[in-house]
């Protein structure tokens, strides 16, 4: 069986690259296993794994419940932040190029942790999300700080139609002088979302552009849907 490292080591990374470019986000079938889902739903009830638990209709954030990790992160968490951070700081730095942004982000997750941290980011960010019927998630961006990474991802770890219905993801793309495109994604159980915390390059006749984006979750009608997010950068709360 191939481990986790090893698949995300042997993915597409070109292909990768040019979905996020060109949609700000791609899905990747079946990182996970049945077995590890299972595994990733219990941790959720296991207090001394998480640092924080935030309910989400006191903030005013919609519906539901999630769960921020401490550290040391369970493994699954950490061999994903660890391995994909690499690939994906070649196509952040591509970006901020494409953009004009006199940016770069280091090539190592512990370097990025660091600037982090001097920043007084000193919090790990990876968290899992809990919805029950009529759970749902407003439209937001997770920045957490100044310094943030423009990429990030979501494991999903129920099967959608079985274990839950509704609760689609959700994206929204802001262009200047236009009203928002919507994005409706249905990913599968043990599939892995990437996509942008914030914005994408476009390319118009004048250069590159940002478009904006936010991301949601809609209302769950029936079920309970959990989440696996992990992002890379560290926060100040």
């Amino acid at each position: 069986m191939k481990t986790t490292s090893h698949k995300l080591a042997t993915l597409d990374w070109q292909k990768i690259a040019l979905d996020l470019s060109e949609k700000g986000y791609t899905i990747i079938p079946r990182l996970l296993s049945n077995k590890q889902c299972s595994e990733c739903i219990d941790l959720y009830d296991r207090p001394n794994t998480f640092r924080k638990t935030v309910v989400m209709e006191r903030h005013r954030f919609g519906k539901g419940e999630y769960k921020y990790f401490c550290y040391p992160l369970p493994t699954i968490v950490q061999t994903i932040r660890e391995n994909m951070y690499p690939k994906l700081a070649l196509i952040a730095n591509k970006w901020m190029h494409e953009l004009g942004i006199a940016h770069q982000f280091p090539h190592t997750l512990s370097a990025l942790l660091k600037q982090c941290h001097l920043n007084n980011q000193l919090r790990p960010t990876p968290l899992i999300l809990k919805y029950g019927k009529g759970g749902f998630n407003t439209l937001h961006q997770d920045l957490y700080g100044t310094v943030y990474f423009p990429l990030q991802t979501v494991l999903f770890l129920n099967e959608p139609e079985i274990d839950f219905t509704g609760g689609e993801f959700v994206l929204t793309q802001q262009l200047p002088r236009a009203q928002s495109k919507a994005i409706v994604l249905r990913p599968k159980k043990g599939d892995m979302l990437l996509f942008t915390t914030q914005f994408r390059p476009v390319k118009g006749s004048r250069g590159y552009y940002r478009a904006h984006m936010k991301h949601g979750v809609s209302e769950v009608h029936t079920g309970n849907r959990h989440t696996l997010g992990v992002i890379f950068h560290d926060a100040t709360t």
